[in-house]
């Protein structure tokens, strides 16, 4: 071969590589994303229109995301199979739903009496959480992110006060997760209902009580026009969603919009935070100023106690029973044995001293 064919032959190379890697450069990968919200839900529908607008900029559109709400999939707390089974690539739900099929799930939406939004964003991006989800979700061939977090919840909407202990013994009420477990311990009787079917439930008296989440979310589904008492929290001090990634479809994605699909779930569910802590404000405001009949109440101190107690209870049985249970228990507890203490001093002392009804 002489000089002059090499070169053209290494100038044919050479364009053929800067071809093939233009092409992959520019296709593009659409993925699906099934939510447990319906259609244009607030706060929570919002976190994943965010997601959708964020990865579609910042990849320069060639990575897209198509969202299917709950009345499309009819399936709301059908995600984590769904994912799992690689019908949808994303989902985007609450791990405490699943805790029927993986309890260990429950432990990375929220856990009575435990960590605050901020605590447990620390835990789980600069302690163990991430490792730990990982490990949980792994087995199941899914990845798992933080898919935005409401903030401290609200204890619930209640028919009646409750002045005692015994007032909780047989009343009906929805509530999820381990919270729920720790309520049907100490004599309620618990159930989970979509949030599509929480205000008829509650009209018609298949419930007495129900908690969903705080003031921005509970005002427009209506629950005040038929309780009037609303309580205070214990069993949700950080409820933090879920975004579910089917492993396989991670894989397939080039790094750079790997990068961008965490960068862009990272900073939606963060705004999701703040959005809900915003909107909250001006809910609460309106409830105060247009609806007398509500009226603000914390459960009394053996009610507290009675869940505290058996909070800890149910957590050691899990613990005994399941490896990965203790792991997870122990990491959380060890974490805020050692963020609290800063807590107490920093958040805890500023609001008792800076008081505003």
């Amino acid at each position: 071969m002489t000089l002059r064919s090499k070169l053209m032959a290494a100038a044919a190379l050479l364009s053929f590589s800067f071809a093939s890697a233009q092409a992959v450069a520019e296709e593009t990968y659409t993925l699906t994303l099934a939510e447990t919200w319906g259609p244009n839900y607030p706060i929570l529908g919002d976190t994943n229109r965010s997601l959708k607008s964020m990865v579609e900029k910042m990849s320069e559109g060639r990575l897209k995301i198509r969202i299917d709400s709950s009345n499309k999939h009819k399936a709301p707390f059908g995600i984590f199979d769904m994912v799992k089974a690689g019908q949808y690539d994303l989902g985007h739900t609450a791990s405490y739903y699943y805790k029927g099929k993986i309890p260990n799930s429950m432990f990375f939406t929220t856990v009575p009496f435990g960590m605050t939004a901020p605590e447990q964003y620390a835990w789980f991006y600069y302690d163990e959480g991430f490792e730990l989800a990982q490990k949980v979700y792994g087995e199941h061939n899914m990845l798992s992110f933080p898919g935005g977090n409401t903030g401290v919840q609200m204890g619930g909407w209640f028919r009646d006060e409750i002045e005692s202990l015994e007032d909780l013994k047989g009343l009906k009420m929805r509530t999820p997760g381990f919270a729920g477990e720790v309520m049907s311990d100490i004599g309620v009787a618990v159930t989970n209902i979509p949030p599509g079917e929480l205000f008829t439930a509650l009209e018609r008296g298949t419930i007495d009580a129900l908690e969903w989440v705080g003031p921005a979310l509970d005002l427009p589904m209506g629950f005040h026009q038929i309780a009037d008492y609303y309580y205070a929290g214990w069993q949700e001090p950080s409820a933090e969603l879920q975004w579910l990634v089917n492993k396989d479809t991670w894989n397939k994605l080039p790094e750079d919009l790997q990068e961008v699909l965490r960068v862009a779930m990272r900073t939606a569910a963060y705004d999701m935070y703040i959005q809900t802590m915003h909107m909250s404000g001006e809910a609460w405001s309106t409830i105060k100023e247009d609806y007398p009949n509500v009226k603000f109440r914390t459960f009394p101190d053996e009610v507290i106690e009675a869940l505290r107690s058996s909070t800890e209870k149910l957590l050691g049985q899990m613990a005994e029973k399941d490896p990965l249970s203790r792991e997870i228990i122990e990491s959380q507890r060890d974490y805020l044995q050692q963020i609290r203490p800063w807590t107490n001093i920093s958040d805890r002392a500023y609001l008792n001293n800076s008081v505003i009804e």
